[in-house]
């Protein structure tokens, strides 16, 4: 009978502990673990705020500068929960981008989903163009 000897390709499994690979898989892992559960977070938190979120959302459609009067005309295009009220708040500004005049106009129509309406914004001197900041529900 021939003895037969086995020839070994590498380091005998466990008798020199954990190799770099090994731990650089595990250090993979923990982070990918971590990001991956921050990323489910981050979806949970905005469909939350998507369901949840704001009932009056608006457009500006267009505003127009009355010469010589010192005001503005600023048409909005708002949308919302039927019975929510709240405001939207549209500034004027002048040409070097300073704040000449602000309104909250109050939203009140209960009834309407819709509203298409013109505000008319007093400015302390001329402006050259309107901004809607956005609208908040009560």
């Amino acid at each position: 009978m021939a003895a037969v000897r086995e020839v070994r390709e590498g380091l005998p499994h466990g008798r020199y502990g954990r190799s770099a690979d090994e731990r650089a898989d595990r250090r993979l892992r923990v982070i990918g673990a971590f990001l991956g559960a921050g990323l489910v977070a981050m979806v949970g938190w905005f469909g939350y705020d998507y369901i949840t979120g704001q009932t009056i959302s608006a457009e500006m459609i267009k505003f127009d500068i009355v010469e010589g009067e010192k005001t503005v005309q600023a048409h909005l295009e708002i949308r919302k929960d039927a019975g929510a009220t709240g405001t939207c708040t549209v500034r004027a500004l002048a040409e070097d981008g300073g704040e000449v005049g602000r309104l909250d106009a109050r939203i009140e129509d209960a009834d309407s989903a819709r509203i298409d309406r013109v505000f008319t914004i007093r400015t302390t001197r001329e402006a050259t163009s309107a901004e809607l900041m956005g609208c908040t529900a009560t």
